[in-house]
């Protein structure tokens, strides 16, 4: 047996482990698939956009950094600041086209309310207070204006059972029907083939 023959039965036997046409060995693993691989590596688009934020967080920090440590250089500004005052102004500048560069990879939209009161000193959580609150409010309108028109029903519905007594009883036997249709299609819906009735889970 030659030596190429005694290369090849190796690589038979190796797993994986096969003799080139120059004599150099070409390595290949059998365990590692394409498929396993490349499902290893899969990410997200919501881990995307969290690792986007967290970066853009973490600039921001380090611009804050940047900016006191400028506060402090020119407030004891002396002859020896020069270059310390000027490699500070430098990062600042690459730290910002960085945040930039970063920030457009998030999409994320905050309400322009959240940036002035930010703006004015104030807390960002009033934004949400006053959200709340607009939507309470609104709600109690909306729920003044249902009981309105529910109490223009039975009243209507009291004027014509004078006027028209037998096509009222008629209307309302239509309307009971049509309930007890809708009910019977509502527990069919949540009836499982075997039987079971639908639970719904508690959160």
């Amino acid at each position: 047996m030659d030596s190429s023959q005694t290369t090849a039965s190796t690589a038979a036997a190796g797993g994986g482990v096969a003799a080139g046409g120059n004599g150099v060995m070409n390595t290949q693993s059998i365990d590692a698939s394409p498929v396993d691989s490349s499902a290893a590596t899969v990410a997200t688009p919501m881990d995307d956009q969290k690792e986007n934020l967290t970066q853009v967080t973490n600039s921001i920090q380090k611009t804050l950094g940047i900016l006191h440590q400028l506060y402090l250089t020119v407030s004891s500004f002396n002859v020896a600041s020069q270059l310390p005052l000027l490699q500070r102004m430098n990062n600042l500048v690459l730290e910002l086209d960085n945040m930039t560069r970063l920030a457009d990879k998030c999409n994320i939209q905050v309400p322009m309310e959240v940036l002035q009161l930010i703006d004015d000193g104030k807390n960002p959580d009033e934004f949400t207070r006053d959200m709340l609150n607009g939507c309470i409010a609104k709600n109690q309108i909306t729920k003044g204006k249902t009981d309105a028109f529910k109490g223009m029903r039975r009243h209507l519905l009291e004027e014509l059972d004078q006027a028209f007594p037998d096509e009222v009883e008629a209307y309302r036997e239509i309307r009971a029907a049509s309930a007890a249709e809708s009910k019977q299609f509502a527990q069919a819906q949540s009836i499982l083939p075997n039987g079971d009735v639908k639970v719904k889970k508690e959160t």
